[in-house]
């Protein structure tokens, strides 16, 4: 490579680590949240220790209860094992207000599984509870209508958004180990970020963290699950969709700030690289 190339290619790779330090939809060019949604000048009661306590425990191989009662977006009344008809679920655990990374979550597993041979209602079945009390079966319909909207009436028939009490929830939530609380400070839930593949038989058989979810992740852990696989414990990742700046009046993450220094590291290594190659001389 020439020497003088190695600018040009330096400044490509810096303005590609911005962008994906920054990419379009971040989380930092969100809007301003409502005054009604957050109390103007509110700090976050919860302690760094609070946080750390927050997660998932994966519990491999656990049984879901199929009993708990919830609600469907018509308002009708339905019970977890009405979803388990003989294919795997993808369990999501999210409230449909929150401004974080729930709606992310959504998102990405929606393009995710839109990108697989695999179609919801025949080949699985996506059910995302609101962890919120407060979220009815309105927000349900809303929530159909936000990320659904793409997708044909069959695949869309396979979704399922569920709203129900704190008891029935906390159920399922501790049953598969999803760790939160509710900071009434900002009116927040602190949560995990990550989704769940579930069994046609009701038992975890694959956790996948965080919000960006590869399609062949996605594939080969609904395949396994229907066959009755379960899958070893990942590597933790801690990203919690929780954070409310009152300096800034906007949601921010430190997963942003952890983007911005691999990035930096990347192109600083590449750079390294590039100028160690460009010296060395023609044998």
């Amino acid at each position: 490579m020439k020497r003088a190339t190695l600018p040009a290619f330096l400044l490509g790779a810096a303005m590609s680590a911005a962008a994906l330090a920054h990419p379009p939809g971040s989380m930092e060019t969100m809007p301003e949240p409502s005054p009604a949604a957050v109390p103007g000048g509110s700090h976050s009661s919860l302690l760094p220790a609070d946080t750390r306590a927050l997660g998932f425990q994966q519990r491999m191989g656990a049984a879901l209860p199929q009993d708990v009662s919830l609600r469907d977006g018509t308002g009708r009344l339905v019970h977890l094992r009405d979803f388990f008809v003989g294919k795997p679920v993808i369990l999501v655990l999210d409230y449909l207000r929150c401004r974080n990374l729930c709606g992310v979550v959504l998102e990405h597993t929606a393009r995710a599984l839109s990108l697989t041979p695999l179609a919801a209602g025949r080949d699985y079945q996506v059910v995302a509870i609101s962890i919120d009390p407060r979220d009815g079966p309105a927000d349900s319909r809303e929530a159909r209508t936000k990320y659904l909207a793409g997708l044909p009436a069959a695949a869309a028939a396979g979704w399922h958004f569920l709203t129900g009490p704190e008891a029935s929830v906390r159920a399922v939530a501790d049953a598969v180990g999803f760790r939160y609380r509710y900071d009434p400070a900002i009116d927040q839930f602190a949560h995990p970020a990550g989704i769940m593949i579930v069994t046609p038989r009701g038992t975890i058989a694959r956790y996948l963290l965080g919000v960006g979810f590869r399609p062949l992740d996605l594939r080969l852990g609904l395949t396994e699950a229907a066959r009755g696989r379960i899958s070893s414990p990942v590597a933790d990742l801690l990203l919690l969709c929780y954070c409310y700046d009152p300096g800034t009046g906007r949601y921010s993450f430190a997963i942003s700030n952890t983007t911005r220094a691999l990035c930096a590291a990347t192109v600083l290594g590449l750079g390294f690289m590039i100028f160690r190659l460009s010296r060395r001389r023609p044998a």
